[in-house]
């Protein structure tokens, strides 16, 4: 008969962060290219870099049902879910379409966004 071996067990090891560059912001408008949202406008509220996702005002509304508390009642609550970037575009501030955008060194060595349609510079809103 084989004798008993106790081994250790094995531990899932922690993955290393992975943050992803994303080329919107908090406060940019942009416009949904793909989906069930597809056409719709809206500023970021949020930016998700662990996740490549972001929160639009407006887009993909949720909704989440709420367990009374001590002192606050149960409601339902319905807010803005997550949506992955790649599914926005910028909105031009010249024309005021979809654009990509290119990354371009100031003379003062900050980048700044510039919009492939027009070619002007998109400000970041902080």
């Amino acid at each position: 008969m084989k004798p008993l071996v106790y081994r250790k067990a094995k531990r899932p090891r922690q993955r290393p962060v992975v943050r992803h560059r994303l080329h919107i912001a908090k406060g940019d408008m942009v416009q949904v290219i793909s989906g069930e949202e597809k056409g719709k406008r809206g500023r970021v509220k949020r930016v998700l870099p662990r996740s490549g996702r972001l929160e639009v005002e407006g887009i993909n509304i949720v909704t989440k049902h709420q367990k009374p508390t001590g002192s606050a009642p149960g409601e339902i609550i319905r807010r803005e879910g997550a949506i992955h970037h790649s599914k926005v575009m910028l909105i031009d501030p010249k024309t005021g379409e979809p654009t990509r955008i290119r990354r371009q060194k100031d003379a003062d060595g900050t980048l700044e966004r510039i919009a492939v349609r027009s070619g002007q510079s998109i400000p970041r809103n902080r």
